[in-house]
C-alpha cells in the first residue's frame, strides 16, 4: 500500500481477491483508492492498523469535510481489505455506515428535454442523447452498444451484462432507429479493423476497438443542456430521471417501468412517485372536505305562465 508506482504483496493479494470475486473494474480501482488513502492517513501498512485507529480514520474522514457518500465508499474498501485479504473481522467489524440522505433525483420537463436534444452539437451526440432519454439508459449502457444489440425486426434494444451482470430488454422507438440508421450511414469506421460487422461499437471511441467512454458522452450532454440554456443544476443521469418520471405521468405500470430500468428492487422505482410532479398536481387536499359546497341556484322555469 506504498506511495510508490511497485506492488506490494498485501495490495497484490487484495488485487487477486477482487478479481477472484470478479468485481468490476471501477469498484478494485475504488477499493484500492480508499485504502491507499487509509494508509496515506496511518503512515504505515494497513495490516498493521488498531479498532482504535480504524475509528478514529472514521472520525477524521468526517471532521475532513467528506461527504456522506464518499465516506461510506471509502470505507467500503477498507472493511474489503480487512474482511476478505486480512481475515481481520475484529477490525471489519469497527466500521460502520452512515445513513445517507434522500434526495429527489433531478427530472427535466418535456419542453427541457426536446431543447436539450435540439441542441445536440452533432448527430453522434443526438443519437446518444435521445437513446439515454428515449429507452431509459445509463450512460455505461448507451456506449457500450454494439451493432447486434439493436433488433429491429423485434422493435428491442438489448441491453447485455449492465449494473447487476444483468441481461435486459427495452424498447426501441421507431424515431430513434431512424436516427441510428442515420448515424450508422456516417459513422467513422477507421477503427473497425479486423472486428465483424455485427460486432462493431455503436458509437467508436478515440481508440481502436473501445467505445466513447461515459465521460466524453456527459461532456457531450453538458454542451447540449448549455446551448439549451438550462439553468437547473442536472447531469446526463437526469434524462433516465425524466424517463422515469414521464412514463409514471403517463399512467405506466411501476413494474413496467422497474423492468425498463433494470431496477432489481420495486422500491428504487416507486421513488420516481416523489417527482411525479403532473401527478402530485391532480391530488387533491383534504382540505377542500373542509370547505363548504356551493349549492346550486334552483332551476328556474325560462317559460312565463301563460295568462288567463
Amino acid at each position: 500500500m506504498s506511495k510508490t508506482d511497485t506492488v506490494s504483496p498485501l495490495r497484490q493479494r487484495m488485487i487477486e481477491d477482487m478479481a477472484a470475486r470478479k468485481l468490476n473494474p471501477h469498484t478494485q480501482h475504488s477499493h484500492i483508492s480508499s485504502c491507499k488513502r487509509f494508509a496515506a492517513w496511518l503512515k504505515r501498512s494497513p495490516d498493521t492498523a488498531t479498532a482504535d485507529e480504524v475509528r478514529h480514520f472514521q472520525l477524521h474522514l468526517v471532521e475532513s469535510g467528506a461527504s456522506i457518500c464518499n465516506r461510506n465508499r471509502i470505507m467500503t474498501g477498507v472493511r474489503f481489505l480487512f474482511r476478505v485479504t486480512l481475515r481481520r473481522h475484529d477490525l471489519a467489524a469497527e466500521i460502520w455506515h452512515l445513513k445517507e440522505p434522500q434526495k429527489l433525483p433531478p427530472v427535466l420537463s418535456p419542453e427541457e428535454v426536446k431543447r436539450v436534444l435540439t441542441m445536440a452539437t452533432s448527430l453522434k451526440a443526438r443519437a446518444m442523447l435521445t437513446l439515454a432519454y428515449g429507452c431509459g439508459l445509463r450512460a455505461s449502457e448507451v456506449v457500450r452498444l454494439r451493432a447486434c444489440d439493436i433488433d429491429s425486426e423485434q422493435m428491442i434494444i438489448r441491453i447485455v451484462q449492465s449494473k447487476g451482470r444483468k441481461d435486459r430488454n427495452v424498447m426501441l422507438p421507431a424515431e430513434i432507429l431512424d436516427l441510428l440508421r442515420r448515424w450508422w450511414k456516417s459513422r467513422p469506421t477507421k477503427r473497425d479493423a479486423g472486428v465483424a460487422p455485427e460486432q462493431r461499437w455503436l458509437f467508436p471511441g478515440r481508440i481502436d476497438h473501445h467505445p466513447t467512454t461515459a465521460r466524453q458522452f456527459g461532456r457531450l450532454f453538458k454542451q447540449a443542456a448549455k446551448a439549451a440554456g438550462l439553468r437547473k443544476a442536472v447531469s446526463l443521469h437526469s434524462l433516465r430521471h425524466s424517463f422515469a418520471t414521464h412514463l409514471l405521468e403517463d399512467g405506466k405500470d411501476i413494474r413496467l417501468i422497474q423492468a425498463l430500468l433494470g431496477h432489481e428492487k420495486l422500491d428504487t422505482t416507486a421513488r420516481y412517485t416523489r417527482v411525479a410532479t403532473g401527478i402530485i398536481a391532480k391530488i387533491e387536499s383534504p382540505l377542500a372536505r373542509l370547505s363548504p359546497r356551493r349549492r346550486k341556484p334552483p332551476r328556474r322555469d325560462t317559460e312565463e305562465p301563460a295568462t288567463q
